[in-house]
């Protein structure tokens, strides 16, 4: 009886398990078959994107000129919900939390189906998409995403740089329209023209001419007792990335630190910030700061000084935006563009220029999202000019109107009532400010970019851009863990020693041990890293 009795209670065992593991099995199925929704439930083309309403959770940056709005009850996310049939719920962050939040969601808290605007840097999307928490979006993209599959083709360095060492794309990129050049160029040089008038000048076009009008304008000193100040600006790094084009180094652009294209050898990379073009240019800036003719307050000026120092008219040059826009008629037509200025070597590119590719990580999927498909729809949209029409101009008729052929903002908008600002006004009914999200294009931007002295600036400058701007390279797991010790290493001592030499205070003298510190601290394992990161980038 007892060995009966064990059986039953054995076999009752057995049948309970078996009963549980299938409740399980239907019950994973069924999760399945709600969290993976096919695409039969999406629309290839047209609007809505699904037929029936689809509820996504979005983990999304919240930058401080949106801090006084909900994305959830706004004009451009109700009107794209009435669009599409998808319902984004969104959990905004501030940026002062958006680190923590984002690490505490990937960490084992609870997944959004996407992240939105939220900053993953690339090593993150490689972590977590060999994880599987973020979803592949080659095939995706290929089918669902005509409109960034198009601007890939036009232009293959957007491709290159969302494409991972696996061979996967784990996002969707931010993007700035290839021509819209005044926006990749971020802050640009300007110089007073009225001084220059002053001094019998023409606008420089070599540094050695550049380095005769600062010292005129220090002797003459037309802001009084001593105040002048020839070059300012917010920080060094400006002038340095400026005046890299006419030093020869630098020629690739800024995204990768202190790499470009070896000029000796087309098929490898050079850590430029040991050539000597690098020493000439720092010896050069070296000079000016030497000489007063550039801010002593330089290394530590706060913007709010900066732009106190702007408004006195105390600034003979400056890389800064729009002077208008930002110091008012008065002052700020004072000011001309500059382009790049020609070197003692012969170099005259202007490299201070970004990628297209403005941010890898605009939108993510994670594998708790229950329609992908749906969702590369619902953000391919923003890669097409209607797309970027909605976002950045938002609804004919509520934020915008057509008028000679032109659109532009509504008068509640461009001239407020009360105290309210412009971008208060915007931040009411659109989101863009603070972020680009899909692509961003100068007919649908009025920011100081688009202002007729920064679009004027950026034509005078376009014959000198390199042909080809490199985005930020992507590196496997063990390359990241170089470039997060020995790189970062490496990184903050050429910084701090590249202040230090412009400022006089470590000799250019010790130029070569400078250079000896460098290698000794891991130099060729970096090399070595961006070296195979570039061939990939070469070959996808």
């Amino acid at each position: 009886m007892k060995i009966r009795r064990g059986m039953f209670l054995w076999g009752s065992f057995l049948l309970v398990m078996v009963l549980f593991l299938t409740a399980c099995n239907k019950e994973e199925a069924k999760s399945s078959k709600d969290k993976n929704k096919s695409a039969n439930d999406v629309n290839e083309s047209g609007m809505p994107i699904v037929d029936e309403e689809l509820e996504l959770e979005f983990f999304a940056n919240k930058p401080a000129q949106n801090e006084d709005n909900d994305w959830n009850d706004i004009l451009i996310w109700n009107h794209y919900k009435n669009m599409t049939n998808i319902n984004v719920k969104w959990d905004q962050i501030n940026p002062e939390a958006l680190e923590e939040k984002r690490n505490l969601a990937l960490g084992g808290g609870e997944l959004p189906d996407a992240f939105f605007l939220s900053q993953l840097p690339n090593t993150d999307l490689l972590r977590y998409g060999g994880q599987k928490v973020f979803l592949p979006l080659n095939d995706l993209i290929e089918q669902y995403a005509p409109n960034l599959t198009k601007l890939m083709q036009n232009d293959p360095s957007i491709r290159k740089a969302i494409t991972f060492p696996d061979g996967n794309i784990y996002s969707m990129p931010a993007l700035i329209e290839e021509d819209f050049l005044s926006l990749r160029l971020s802050a640009r040089p300007w110089i007073n023209e009225d001084w220059l008038s002053e001094l019998n000048m023409d606008i420089p076009e070599t540094t050695d001419e550049f380095y005769d009008y600062l010292a005129g304008v220090k002797e003459l000193d037309p802001a009084g007792g001593g105040k002048t100040i020839p070059y300012g600006g917010t920080t060094i790094q400006e002038l340095v990335q400026w005046l890299s084009g006419s030093f020869g180094v630098m020629n690739h652009g800024p995204s990768n630190a202190n790499i470009d294209l070896n000029p000796d050898d087309q098929s490898s990379v050079r850590f430029y910030a040991i050539t000597d073009g690098y020493k000439e240019m720092l010896t050069y800036i070296n000079k000016l700061y030497e000489e007063k003719l550039i801010d002593q307050s330089i290394f530590s000026i706060e913007w709010g000084q900066f732009l106190a120092n702007a408004s006195d008219n105390l600034y003979g040059s400056m890389i800064f935006y729009d002077p208008i826009e930002l110091f008012g008629e008065e002052i700020g037509s004072q000011y001309n563009s500059v382009a790049a200025l020609e070197g003692p070597d012969g170099y005259q590119k202007y490299n201070k220029l970004s990628s297209s590719v403005w941010d890898t990580s605009n939108l993510v999927i994670t594998s708790e999202n229950p329609n992908p498909e749906a969702t590369v729809r619902w953000m391919d949209y923003f890669y097409s000019d209607e797309g970027a029409q909605l976002y950045y101009m938002g609804v004919e008729g509520e934020t915008f109107e057509e008028k000679d052929g032109a659109i532009t903002y509504m008068d509640h908008i461009l001239n407020p009532e009360g105290d309210m600002t412009f971008e208060q006004a915007i931040s009411k009914q659109l989101t863009w400010l603070g972020s680009i999200n899909g692509i961003i294009k100068a007919d649908y931007f009025q920011g100081g970019e688009s202002a007729p002295q920064s679009m004027e600036a950026a034509e005078k400058i376009e014959p000198y851009v390199p042909e080809e701007i490199w985005p930020r390279f992507t590196f496997t797991e063990a390359e990241n863990k170089v470039l997060q010790s020995v790189g970062e290493d490496i990184g903050k001592y050429v910084e701090e020693m590249r202040d230090k030499f412009i400022s006089g205070d470590a000799d250019l003298s010790q130029w070569d041990e400078y250079v000896e510190t460098i290698e000794r601290m891991g130099l060729q394992d970096v090399i070595e890293v961006y070296q195979s990161a570039f061939e990939r980038y070469q070959e996808s």
